[in-house]
């Protein structure tokens, strides 16, 4: 490994990554994320499997290599770094830990899900299968439960997985967090637990916010949010829209009736809340 130069670990990394997060890599796959060459590729992936020969093997009929169940990632993946990857694609520096600027603070840090936790959510997901996990949730403590993921979702206080529950019959949200445990079912899921049907994931709503009536200086807000005519409209999934509300703070009861000074926007279109999920933490909804 140390006699990588930074392009050869980089592309390493990538191969990593995809079997770790993916469970699969091909030379295409390398070909199109690095612009390298068929014959470069191969030679990537040959280096790869002589410094882990139990991490991946060759399947012909898909002409990618798949993860083994021995697999031991060759590099310490840094978790935030990880989840950034995940949801913008594939970067440099994913697989090395990631220096904080000095003069640039994100006051805002997310307690991060176990790198173990998060891979074998994401080769579910690409593998579209079921998974059991030991949950822990606040009312009813840990039990094993059965959900098909989908989505993993920043939710912009921590991360959950979309998921259909088979306890419930219904597609919920799980705190990545609280998975103490997770192992994969291999077997065909059913018709119904297939992310299409996750009505409120796919409907989308308009969120319609103007600065708090309360305040004296709306135009502050106004310029806060770069507000047109005096209000920011939004579109946000159904299963989503509750979170971005509680996560800024916006005023929902029917008459902008919070004013504590918590809340500096509000919802101008309160009937957007009957077509939404998570209504019990919207700010002011049961008013």
């Amino acid at each position: 490994m140390d006699d990588l130069t930074h392009a050869q670990r980089q592309r390493l990394a990538f191969i990593d990554f995809s079997l770790q997060y993916f469970g699969q890599v091909s030379r295409q796959d390398l070909i199109k994320k690095f612009a390298t060459g068929l014959a470069a590729a191969t030679r990537d992936l040959q280096s790869y499997n002589a410094l882990a020969p139990d991490n991946m093997r060759l399947v012909h009929q898909t002409k990618s290599y798949h993860r083994l169940g021995e697999f031991t990632p060759l590099f310490d993946h840094e978790p935030q770094a990880i989840l950034h990857g995940l949801a913008k694609g594939f970067g440099d520096g994913l697989s090395h830990p990631v220096q904080p600027s000095r003069v640039c603070i994100d006051a805002v840090q997310l307690i991060h899900p176990h790198t173990s936790v998060v891979a074998a959510l994401m080769r579910a997901i690409q593998d579209k299968e079921a998974v059991k996990v030991a949950y822990v949730s606040v009312s009813s403590g840990e039990k094993i439960r059965e959900i098909v993921p989908h989505a993993l979702v920043n939710n912009g206080q921590r991360w959950h997985v979309r998921a259909y529950d088979r306890v419930n019959g219904v597609f919920s949200d799980f705190v990545a967090t609280r998975i103490k445990s997770i192992e994969l079912i291999c077997a065909e899921i059913n018709d119904n637990e297939h992310s299409e049907n996750d009505l409120m994931w796919h409907k989308e709503v308009q969120l319609v916010l103007v600065p708090h009536p309360s305040l004296t200086h709306p135009e502050a807000i106004e310029l806060d949010y770069q507000m047109q005519d005096k209000q920011l409209t939004l579109t946000s999934r159904a299963a989503l829209a509750g979170y971005l509300l509680r996560q800024w703070s916006v005023d929902c009861s029917t008459k902008h009736q919070i004013t504590s000074g918590v809340c500096q926007l509000a919802l101008a279109n309160t009937e957007v809340l009957q077509q939404i999920e998570h209504i019990a933490i919207v700010p002011g909804a049961r008013h």
